[in-house]
Parts: C-alpha cells; sequence; structure tokens
C-alpha cells in the first residue's frame, strides 16, 4: 500500500534569494542566500544585493534573469546611485541558463525531496541546512554552472 501524508490547506510560505559568486580569479566559487517569510518583493532583492555587497566587498557584475522583481530592484538601485552594480540579463525564459536554478533544483530534489516539514520552522530550518551545506561542496557547485552550460 502506498504511504499518503495528509496536509491541511495553510499558507505558510517561505521564498529564497540566493546567488553563486565567482572569485576574480575564478578560483572559489561561494553559496550566498537569505530565506524570507513571504513572496520576495523589491525591497527585498535591493536589501540582498547591497548586503551581498557588503559581504563581497567589491564592484558586482551580476547574471540575473529577468524576473520583474529583478527588474525593479535594479532600477531601484540604479536610481539610487548604485555604481558598484553591473547588470548582465539572461534571455527570457531561459532558466536552463541560470546556475542558481540548478541549486533550486539540488535542494528540492534532493534534501527535500519528500520531506513533510512539521511546521513553517521546521521547514525554514530544512532549507537553511539543505542550502547551506551546498558552500562545503567544491564538486557539486561547479556542477550547477556545467548544468547551464557556463565554463568556468
Amino acid at each position: 500500500m502506498r504511504p499518503v501524508q495528509y496536509a491541511s490547506q495553510r499558507h505558510d510560505r517561505l521564498s529564497v534569494i540566493g546567488s553563486l559568486s565567482l572569485s576574480p580569479r575564478r578560483r572559489r566559487i561561494g553559496i550566498q542566500f537569505s530565506v524570507q517569510n513571504e513572496n520576495v518583493r523589491a525591497p527585498h532583492m535591493v536589501a540582498y544585493l547591497r548586503g551581498l555587497h557588503r559581504q563581497l566587498g567589491r564592484p558586482l557584475i551580476v547574471v540575473m534573469d529577468r524576473l520583474n522583481v529583478h527588474r525593479k530592484a535594479v532600477r531601484e538601485l540604479r536610481q539610487a546611485g548604485a555604481k558598484w552594480l553591473h547588470v548582465e540579463w539572461l534571455p527570457p525564459y531561459a532558466p536552463d541558463l541560470n546556475p542558481v536554478e540548478a541549486v533550486w533544483g539540488h535542494a528540492k530534489c534532493s534534501d527535500l525531496a519528500n520531506f513533510v516539514p512539521d511546521d513553517i520552522d521546521h521547514l525554514y530550518d530544512a532549507v537553511n541546512e539543505s542550502v547551506g551545506d551546498l558552500e562545503w561542496d567544491e564538486r557539486l557547485k561547479h556542477s550547477f554552472f556545467q548544468t547551464a552550460q557556463l565554463p568556468l
């Protein structure tokens, strides 16, 4: 008999903003992410990009998809004079070219496959652990770029 997991209709949610960073000499790949308790909006992206800039301590060349939230955040940062931000846009409807999509795919289909959280806090901890553990797996981080067919 196939096991069945019953779930109530809950409206709790988590959203994750994430990025892969490549060191200037292409020797190290970093992974950064932020788990949000609501749908990601432009102010979340602005705060994330500012924090990423502070964390990495250098100007950023960011490759993004054309999600409306991303475009609004970039427009807002440019209007605020963020000269440290340069954006390259991926072609529309091309998630296969985005290595961060491979990060989400790995988390959802590997660590979190068949995971049924007890509550939103349990899910928050599991997402943090799943994505956070990727920081230590250089082979896997390289594979995200290979999946997107981006040579390093």
